[in-house]
């Protein structure tokens, strides 16, 4: 994919005109024990980890048809939770059954990455435009503070070892999608108490990996990290600029919901499209 195209059509790569959204919450289930991550269904809360309720993927079409008709200036049709995309074969085979019936809309996905390596070429195949990994720290002792533990292959992992996993899974997947033509966005989840002073070497690594946007996202103090502090304006603009040196930051983050539909930070038509279905309160997933 052109990546002037996907700035073009793509909200959240930087388009500069109106352009919608629609998120499809077909993953519910999640391979990776975030401590910020507080996946809920219900209607209230705007924020990444939270849907009204999880369709199928055999329904996604009609949401989108659906979508389109509140929301003419949809470009994107995107998976982002609430659970991880790669956790199931759901998110994969939700685009496999879009198929053609949709060719203008650019195909997006989000996901921790920590199955990125290995199913590489089942996103590539599938035809994903635009993928989003969230990568919160390069250093595996840094991301063990991020996460309580993982599961991988059917067994549990903690700690540094947990670390070590999911970073060099998630830095050979961005290396593979992003050699085929994927464009790479990268999210960081910033916690000043964590890796406030991590996050060039994140956007440094990352760069070099593939990805071409960076993405910092500030912590929203709830589930295990609910005693931190929320990053401030000035500890967002610092990292960004310690990001800048090294990457293309985008800076008009929305903290989506997963059945977000509409254009970010104008509209939402989630109620309409999913029917008035979906009961919601406030989380965070990859989005």
């Amino acid at each position: 994919m052109d990546e002037k195209r996907v700035r073009e059509l793509h909200p959240c790569f930087g388009a500069k005109q109106n352009r919608g959204r629609i998120h499809l919450p077909v993953c519910p289930g999640c391979n990776l024990e975030c401590r910020f991550c507080d996946r809920k269904i219900n209607d209230v809360e705007n924020r990444p980890g939270v849907t009204g309720k999880v369709i199928q993927p055999e329904e996604a079409a009609q949401y989108v048809e659906r979508a389109l008709e509140f929301c003419p200036e949809l470009s994107v049709v995107g998976i982002a939770g609430p659970g991880d995309t790669l956790a199931s074969d759901r998110a994969l085979r939700t685009f496999r059954l879009l198929g053609q019936k949709f060719p203008q809309l650019l195909k997006c996905m989000s996901t921790n990455g920590l199955l990125l390596a290995e199913k590489a070429q089942e996103v590539i195949d599938v035809g994903i435009d635009t993928l989003t990994v969230t990568v919160n720290a390069v250093d595996p002792a840094i991301e063990a503070q991020m996460i309580n533990g993982l599961i991988y292959h059917g067994k549990r992992y903690e700690g540094v070892e947990a670390g070590r996993i999911i970073i060099k899974n998630q830095l050979e997947g961005i290396r593979k999608v992003a050699a085929a033509g994927v464009v790479v966005k990268v999210n960081t989840v910033l916690v000043n108490e964590i890796n406030r002073f991590h996050i060039g070497e994140i956007a440094k690594t990352v760069k070099e990996a593939g990805a071409t946007i960076y993405n910092i996202i500030p912590l929203i103090p709830q589930h295990d990290l609910k005693d931190c502090e929320e990053p401030s304006c000035v500890d967002l603009a610092v990292a960004r600029k310690e990001a800048g040196k090294y990457i293309d930051v985008f800076r008009h983050c929305q903290h989506c919901r997963a059945d977000a539909v509409g254009v970010p930070g104008k509209n939402n038509f989630s109620q309409q499209v999913y029917k008035g279905l979906l009961q919601a309160k406030e989380t965070f997933s990859h989005g």
